[in-house]
């Protein structure tokens, strides 16, 4: 079976790295595999292909930002991606994120549709059937018809018009007479959004995104330089700590009520400006096998943002043994379900630092209960089983 991949990055970024865990894992079991990515490094796996120049991409966000327009550009870039498909003659087609300003997803949609390829679609966030958002918050538009978009600024962001209308309009058009299709979610919470809107009538599956157990494992001793006390640890992991989706603000809030606890964050791109003194930050890391030694010193790992369609932290954070707590933000309650997890309304700081203190007085389960139910939940070894079972059926 000849399988390809399709994702806005490869090898790295939490969807980037699922691609290639799966790739990796399809090669061993000799599966013939390959990815098609838009963005980020040349890497030497000769069967990962990158098709967008970083000028072509960076033109495709201009236009994005000047038009309101996603993933309508990029000519060169999407005419590669079709005559690799066409020399590739994939068996199935899994595609991941086909936004990220690197392909023009019309014409990979009706490609798929005209050859009838079997096709996997993960959908990773909201995108596909919002009329631009990755995340929808707590706009429901999306359910009838998008226009007059309340986050028409955000990512994917455009400068000038508000054309949601027209864009979710053209998204449900893609999907009429795409019959060899299975959407894929991380979560049964994103799912049940997809069920929601105009996706309602696909088949749609649930599949947990996978964490390497072998790097995301308790470590009984820690080799990492801090100067703090850690004998109580809150860690915060996040992509961007200045992204506001994310709630970096509210860390700081918390800090400052609990000073007696050691708060440490990984993730932060920029200093952090009058940061409370049990605050450690360590900024960004690519290291995965120092995020997991922090994952098995903390505590608690704290999350915080708006809204999750997985949690690639709390699954990390299990998987080392530490038990979560944060707001009741979409799938991450479902991800740390009760004992390994406790969730509180969002915005509710004062409710959250009493989870904060329940956890750390031992309200939640151990490090070795947690860590079991992380590997035997979300370990990639089962992410790629349901996946290669979904392309045999």
């Amino acid at each position: 079976m000849k399988v390809l991949q399709i994702n806005v990055v490869c090898n790295s970024g939490s969807t980037g790295k699922i691609a290639y865990d799966i790739h990796s894992s399809l090669k061993d079991a000799d599966y013939e595999s390959a990815i098609v990515y838009g963005r980020g490094a040349l890497l030497d796996d000769l069967d990962c292909h990158r098709i967008a120049s970083p000028k072509e991409v960076k033109t495709h966000a201009v236009l994005t930002r000047l038009t309101g327009y996603v993933g309508c550009f990029s000519p060169i870039a999407t005419r590669k991606l079709l005559k690799f498909m066409d020399q590739y003659a994939p068996d199935v087609v899994h595609i991941h994120n086909l936004h990220g300003y690197y392909v023009n997803i019309a014409a990979v949609v009706n490609y798929l549709k005209q050859k009838n390829i079997k096709t996997v679609w993960t959908l990773h966030d909201e995108f596909m059937y919002t009329g631009k958002c990755g995340y929808s918050n707590e706009c429901n538009k999306w359910q009838l018809e998008c226009g007059n978009c309340p986050q028409v600024k955000e990512y994917p962001k455009s400068l000038f018009f508000d054309v949601t209308k027209a864009m979710h309009r053209q998204k449900k058009r893609f999907f009429e007479g795409f019959d060899n299709l299975t959407i894929v979610t991380p979560s049964k919470w994103l799912a049940n959004r997809a069920r929601q809107s105009f996706l309602g009538n696909k088949r749609i599956v649930v599949i947990p995104n996978g964490i390497d157990t072998s790097v995301f494992f308790p470590r009984e001793t820690v080799d990492l330089d801090y100067k703090h006390d850690m004998s109580k640890v809150i860690l915060h992991v996040t992509a961007d700590f200045d992204d506001l989706r994310k709630g970096g603000y509210f860390v700081i809030k918390l800090a400052e009520r609990m000073p007696d606890i050691s708060f440490v964050i990984v993730g932060n791109k920029n200093p952090i400006i009058n940061a409370p003194s049990n605050i450690l930050a360590i900024g960004r890391t690519e290291n995965q096998n120092q995020l997991a030694q922090w994952y098995s010193l903390a505590d608690v790992t704290l999350l915080t943002s708006k809204k999750e369609t997985f949690s690639m932290v709390a699954a990390e954070s299990l998987c080392c043994g530490s038990p979560v707590v944060g707001f009741d933000a979409g799938a991450p309650s479902e991800v740390a379900p009760e004992g390994y997890g406790v969730f509180t309304p969002y915005g509710d700081i004062i409710k959250l630092e009493k989870s904060i203190r329940y956890g750390l007085e031992g309200g939640l389960l151990g490090k070795s209960e947690c860590a079991e139910f992380g590997k035997a939940k979300y370990s990639k070894e089962v992410m790629v089983h349901d996946y290669m079972e979904l392309y045999k059926s």
